[in-house]
């Protein structure tokens, strides 16, 4: 797949605040240009993400984004890849500790200070219903939010958890996480935490004493 046509609003000439900012250091602007993927689409829809919408969102020239990323496709991939580990790192959702009261502490707060790359992916996500070719790069990832996890649920209950409880508690955390970006109230979403941690405490969770290895 190669980049659909420009908008019309993209052949304009850029407004004197796209020429004024600031350009991306040639050498180390790929995450750069990836945070601008990801507003672009956050704001817009996957049909806005052209190379030139990048190129204005972050100040670079045209050529840069096809230099760094080579087709559309690839541009998408990276920019999913780099919000779900920036995500997975954040969210605390695998602390390594075993312990409930760490599993995704970080939950809230990584919402707040990133809405744009959670929105990102659910765009993608309704996206692949009606483009059935973003759904494999997109399940890969999201299986990585799965691993994570199932691991983590593994350190603190004293069985192996099963996939489907995996996807549950998952499922769980999905949605508050799309709860807060549409309806906001944080509070809430630590609240709800507490309620799920509890239930985990119920399944045996914090039972033991030594955490198993990944």
């Amino acid at each position: 797949m190669t980049e659909s046509a420009e908008a019309p609003d993209d052949k304009k000439s850029r407004s004197p605040r796209a020429k004024a900012r600031k350009r991306v250091d040639y050498g180390t602007g790929r995450d750069a240009l990836l945070s601008a993927a990801v507003r672009v689409v956050a704001r817009g829809g996957l049909r806005r993400l052209t190379y030139r919408a990048v190129a204005e969102e972050a100040g670079v020239t045209h050529g840069l984004v096809v230099h760094h990323f080579g087709s559309r496709d690839a541009l998408i991939e990276a920019a999913l890849a780099h919000t779900v580990h920036t995500s997975l790192h954040s969210s605390a959702m695998e602390s390594g500790t075993g312990r409930t009261a760490d599993f995704a502490a970080g939950l809230s707060e990584m919402v707040a200070a990133s809405p744009d790359a959670q929105a990102f992916q659910y765009e993608l996500m309704l996206e692949s219903r009606r483009r059935p070719e973003l759904l494999p790069p997109l399940r890969a990832l999201y299986d990585e939010y799965f691993e994570a996890a199932l691991r983590e649920l593994n350190r603190m209950l004293p069985g192996d958890a099963s996939p489907a409880l995996m996807r549950l508690v998952f499922a769980a955390l999905d949605g508050l996480v799309l709860h807060q970006l549409v309806l906001g109230e944080p509070e809430m979403t630590d609240a709800a935490l507490g309620e799920l941690r509890s239930l985990l405490r119920l399944l045996g969770a914090d039972s033991g004493t030594d955490v198993r290895p990944s």
